[in-house]
């Protein structure tokens, strides 16, 4: 043994093993604890910023993040992108922006792919500019003198409409330069005008203008001689007359000549004479088919000297009911005098008012071509306030009176005594003022030439109050059908019945004709009551009470007023109606229900209810006072069809904003989530109109909201979300229920709307004139027409919810004349009919 040295045996092989793993664990064990694994960084957005863009030009950006674990998913989760950009859960915002906006606000979200409970928000702003504003003209037509001249000056960007003012050169003599950019009249001298420079700016920046270059016109001489024709423009029913004079500066004979679409020179329209003397007038009479036709007056002894007109003739049976047609979607597709091009600054304008004893809260209606006191007229008929109708001669300037009658008059049906019910006497409400007489918008049957109008009075003590249903004569103003009737009703109930009050009822929406029963409905005077939502029916020729209908017996309220729009119906006879707040009884799936508060009704020709839709937040509407009937139930749509796809469908909507696309054949009922509606699409603003629809488009503007086009997808059937144009007028309360004129072919399409804000009385912002507005209706961003913006165009003070009636070249609106209801006041006109149409001169 040597000192110092130990020896160890291994007991065996088996044991050496072990103690070698023990040795390589406990290295390992120090291995790891030694050289831990990297944690993933936190996850966080490292975008700072959006970079800013332009509107018409492609855009790009990628949102950027670090940390967590990757690959990223994204998501917006409060704003929204400008029209033309998208997002996808990369983080790329891409797309071609339309919609010009200033520092908008977007909060993303990113998860990573791992923890998706770990996300970080960030919120960044976004301004898309418009185009650089530009001068697009680049040559001015010639013309000649002693011919009239018209030439439009074009730009691109910014946001229209354009100022255009001449800032270099002189324009010919004769010829002027209006602010919209057109340059007219007749020039008076030949010769060229060069180096003409003009400037244009915007509606948003009128800093931001640009110059065209160097332009010139060149005149050359016109004939020796010239004629004109007087009026320059005009509307036409079928076979309806118009004087016309033409002037030769030669003094003689001129040859009168018409030219139209698909007729012959006998089937274009008649002359009483074909040759007159200058400054004689002769008698046009329109052809008995509608277009447009072009009147020459040519010269006698130089055929080379001539001037013509067009003329629109238009071919529609009438407007006889409100928003147009019983659908509701507001379009006269019989306009042929009227289009955008018409419109030009000087063309269109306020021809004549027509003074009435009330305010006017109903439509005008128009039928052409009645023999009244034993001539041939169109007339506009005007219900008031102070329960009276009047028919006016719709063309002829100043306004002629054709007929005018009191509803409660004895000939009417009315007692000893009997007035209008004055607020003071009601004491129910403060939006409709000084007096309640007519306030929903009559119907007529154009065949039996019959007038339905409901009218609400008071006896002398003013404790009886009385609704009645007229039948009236449209040629003489008399009562027919041994009308009226004085309406009444009641309606089974849980434990009695319910029996109509004529004093609490408010008879606002408008007449419904269909099927030759005449459907009345009825809300409430600003929530006096006890109140419900009635709706009855009358034998539109014996004015036999048919049917009754109420939606809250069990619990009053649900009243139907719609914003004055009368119920929709479909082909079928059946009804659409939308209430207001009140209780909603789910007491089956299906109908028969109890209380149909906050919903959207489906009734059959006998009112009963075949189908509901009743909103997922109808609780939350009928406690905070979001009434879904505020709005119309506009539109019934019959589309092709298309696979599986809903086809026949209604629209409405109310103050939450909600537009609602329904399936007229399975309405869906009540469900938590909406599921049975089409559609539901969030409109920004509370509805309190009836939208218009035309040529795939729905138009609306909403409570102190632009007025708006939005798209349905004829492919899916949906709604597209945003929307395709808007108008640059901001209206405020209660918003516009507009109106859509063009031909039939689609062409010269406008829409019309009016800016009631003003209104005067109840909550009302102020107390000002309507606004009648035109579009064109293929873009809201090109106003037409602004009757603010011409000097004595103005209508009447305002009324709430009045709807503009548009036929044969003309615009009636209903105003409550200069009767502001203010303390102090004196009222000269307490109610007035506006007509507006093309200039003659």
């Amino acid at each position: 043994m040597i000192l110092g040295l130990r020896i160890f045996v291994l007991p065996s092989l088996r044991s050496f093993t072990a103690i070698c793993a023990l040795a390589f664990g406990l290295v390992h064990v120090v291995q790891l604890h030694a050289a831990p694994k990297p944690k993933p960084q936190p996850l966080s957005i490292s975008t700072t910023s959006l970079p800013a863009g332009t509107v018409g030009s492609a855009y790009s950006a990628t949102l950027a993040a670090s940390g967590g674990t990757s690959p990223y998913t994204w998501s917006i989760t409060k704003g929204s992108l400008p029209a033309g950009l998208s997002f996808s859960n990369s983080g790329v915002v891409s797309g071609t922006p339309s919609t010009a906006v200033n520092a908008q606000s977007l909060t993303f979200k990113v998860t990573d792919s791992t923890h998706p409970a770990q996300n970080k928000s960030a919120t960044f702003s976004l301004t898309i500019s418009p185009r650089p504003l530009s001068v697009t003209t680049t040559s001015l037509p010639g013309g000649q003198t002693g011919t009239a001249y018209s030439a439009n000056l074009a730009a691109s960007g910014g946001t229209p409409p354009y100022k255009w003012s001449q800032t270099g050169g002189t324009l010919p003599t004769g010829l002027s330069l209006s602010t919209s950019g057109s340059i007219t009249g007749t020039p008076a001298a030949a010769g060229t005008s060069s180096g003409l420079t003009f400037s244009v700016s915007d509606s948003s920046s009128p800093a931001l203008s640009n110059q065209s270059g160097s332009l010139s016109i060149v005149i050359s001489s016109g004939p020796s001689g010239t004629v004109s024709i007087s009026p320059r423009r005009a509307g036409l029913t079928t076979t309806q007359t118009l004087s016309l004079t033409a002037t030769s500066s030669d003094g003689g004979n001129l040859n009168w000549s018409v030219t139209g679409p698909g007729c012959s020179a006998a089937s274009c329209g008649t002359f009483s004479s074909p040759s007159t003397q200058s400054g004689s007038p002769d008698t046009y009479t329109a052809p008995a088919t509608p277009g447009q036709f072009v009147i020459t007056a040519t010269s006698a002894t130089d055929a080379s000297i001539s001037s013509s007109i067009t003329v629109g003739v238009s071919d529609l049976a009438g407007v006889a009911t409100y928003h147009n047609n019983i659908s509701r979607n507001g379009v006269n597709s019989q306009e042929y005098a009227l289009s955008p091009t018409s419109l030009a600054a000087g063309t269109f304008g306020k021809l004549f008012s027509c003074p009435v004893d009330g305010a006017i809260y109903a439509q005008p209606l128009w039928v052409p071509n009645l023999i009244v006191g034993g001539a041939q007229h169109n007339v506009v008929f005007v219900a008031t306030q102070h329960d009276s109708l009047y028919a006016f001669d719709a063309d002829v300037a100043p306004c002629v009176t054709l007929w005018h009658v009191s509803l409660i008059d004895a000939a009417h049906g009315g007692t000893t005594g009997e007035t209008q019910v004055g607020s003071t006497v009601m004491s129910l409400s403060s939006d409709i003022q000084p007096e309640v007489g007519v306030t929903g918008t009559p119907a007529i049957d154009l065949a039996a030439k019959s007038l339905y109008v409901v009218s609400k009075s008071v006896d002398p003590t003013g404790t009886v109050h009385y609704q009645r249903l007229h039948s009236i004569d449209i040629l003489t103003g008399s009562e027919k059908a041994s009308g009226p009737v004085l309406i009444s009703g009641t309606y089974p109930a849980t434990g009695s019945a319910v029996t109509f009050d004529p004093r609490y009822q408010n008879q606002r929406p408008g007449l419904a004709l269909v099927g030759g029963v005449v459907y009345i409905a009825w809300g409430s005077h600003g929530d006096a009551g006890p109140w419900y939502g009635w709706v009855m029916g009358y034998d539109a020729t014996t004015l036999n009470h048919l049917y009754t209908f109420n939606s809250t017996p069990d619990s009053s309220e649900g009243g139907i007023w719609m914003g004055g729009g009368a119920p929709s119906a479909d082909s079928s006879g059946n009804l659409y109606v939308i209430t207001g707040n009140g209780s909603f009884d789910v007491t089956s799936s299906n109908p028969p229900n109890k209380d149909y508060g906050d919903s959207f009704l489906k009734l059959s020709s006998d009112l009963s209810v075949s189908q509901y839709f009743t909103p997922a937040d109808q609780d939350t509407d009928n406690s905070t006072d979001q009434d879904f009937g505020s709005g119309g139930t506009s539109v019934v749509l019959d589309l092709p069809p298309n696979g599986t796809l809903p086809n026949h469908l209604v629209i409405g909507g109310g103050k939450d904003g909600d537009l609602c696309l329904l399936n007229r054949d399975a309405l869906g009922g009540y469900s938590s989530t909406n599921r049975g509606a089409v559609q539901v699409l969030t409109f920004g603003s509370g509805i309190f109109g009836t939208p218009a629809f035309w040529n795939w488009s729905f138009y609306l503007a909403g409570t102190d909201g632009k007025l708006q086009q939005f798209t349905l997808n004829s492919s899916t059937y949906h709604i597209d979300a945003s929307p395709a144009s808007t108008s640059a007028t901001t209206y405020g309360f209660p918003g516009a229920t507009p109106s859509i004129s063009a031909m039939p072919d689609g062409s010269g399409a406008i829409v019309w709307a009016l800016d009631n804000s003003q209104y005067c009385t109840g909550q009302a912002l102020g107390c000002g004139p309507a606004v009648l507005h035109a579009y064109d209706a293929t873009n809201l961003g090109t106003e037409l027409f602004n009757s603010s913006q011409v000097s004595g165009n103005a209508p009447g003070l305002a009324v709430k919810f009045t709807v503009p009636t548009v036929a044969n070249g003309k615009v009636y609106v209903g105003t409550r004349g200069d009767d502001s209801e203010q303390v102090g006041h004196t009222t000269t006109r307490p109610g007035e009919l506006d007509v507006y149409g093309l200039l003659p001169n």
